[in-house]
């Protein structure tokens, strides 16, 4: 199964990606462990069953070898590099004339941080805030918080972070149409909007306790029906058969899968207009 071809895994991934400095060099070629990982990323098969030998052609690592590489990159970060450094290059791919905010509720089956329980779904679960473009590419996750939280928990910091990751590839947030559904509908959350320059295209909700009948607040039906991508985006991360469910305890770990997907569905949508 090739999630990536090589070429792009050496040029796109792999230069992002720290290198062990001194000490022996790595018994196993770098792209065959990428490959390992994206396998497992593709799959949701347990760690313990990931078919190591499938991907590397001369020494072989155990599945432990892959998983301490998977780690070790997500504690310096690397993931998150990789994906925001693919950003910063391919950003004139995106298409940012609005952009969608929405939460997803995962499943989390073993438990650990930002887990907690969700009565619609009857089940323990993670809720993450994702952006995503016009196209339904994700942009940015926020910290997962956990699924006993409606939307609205912690929404300003929550939308910060994912102001900082757009910035920090390049993506100037003033001046953004974003559309976001009436769970998202608060005075506080509309004037951080305004305060970012960011034109908050929210429907009214009438559950909440500051509507007001006679409000004038703007809103664009017709814009705000661009929404429906980030639903292809939630359909498109839920092919990542390791996010479809959470068994990773680890929020650290839970992030850096994201991140990866992200940088998988970029590059196979940009795939073709590529540069090596």
């Amino acid at each position: 199964m090739e999630v990536l071809p090589k070429d792009i895994i050496r040029t796109w991934i792999l230069p992002h990606l720290t290198q062990p400095q001194g000490g022996r060099p790595s018994r196993v070629e770098p792209v065959e462990l990428l490959e390992a990982l994206l396998y497992k990323l593709k799959t949701g098969c347990q760690w313990r069953y990931l078919p190591v030998k499938q991907f590397f052609t001369g020494a072989v690592l155990t599945w432990q070898g892959v998983y301490a590489r998977f780690n070790k990159w997500r504690k310096d970060g690397s993931w998150q590099k990789v994906w925001l450094n693919v950003l910063r290059l391919n950003k004139h791919w995106l298409d940012c004339s609005s952009v969608q905010l929405d939460g997803s509720h995962t499943l989390a089956k073993n438990g650990g941080a930002a887990v907690g329980y969700q009565g619609r779904k009857k089940a323990r679960t993670t809720t993450a805030l994702f952006l995503a473009d016009n196209q339904g590419q994700p942009l940015a996750c926020a910290s997962p918080q956990a699924g006993n939280h409606a939307d609205s928990y912690e929404l300003n910091a929550l939308f910060g972070e994912i102001c900082a990751s757009l910035e920090s590839a390049g993506i100037p947030v003033a001046g953004l149409f974003l559309n976001a559904d009436k769970a998202f509908d608060t005075n506080a959350f509309r004037a951080e909007c305004a305060k970012r320059e960011v034109a908050a295209n929210i429907p009214r909700n009438r559950r909440a306790a500051d509507w007001q009948t006679d409000d004038d607040t703007f809103f664009d039906p017709e814009l705000y029906r661009r929404r429906v991508v980030v639903e292809h985006a939630n359909a498109w991360l839920d092919g990542f058969k390791t996010l479809l469910v959470r068994y990773e305890t680890s929020v650290g770990n839970w992030l850096a899968w994201h991140a990866l997907a992200f940088v998988v569905l970029f590059l196979r949508r940009i795939n073709c207009r590529l540069t090596f």
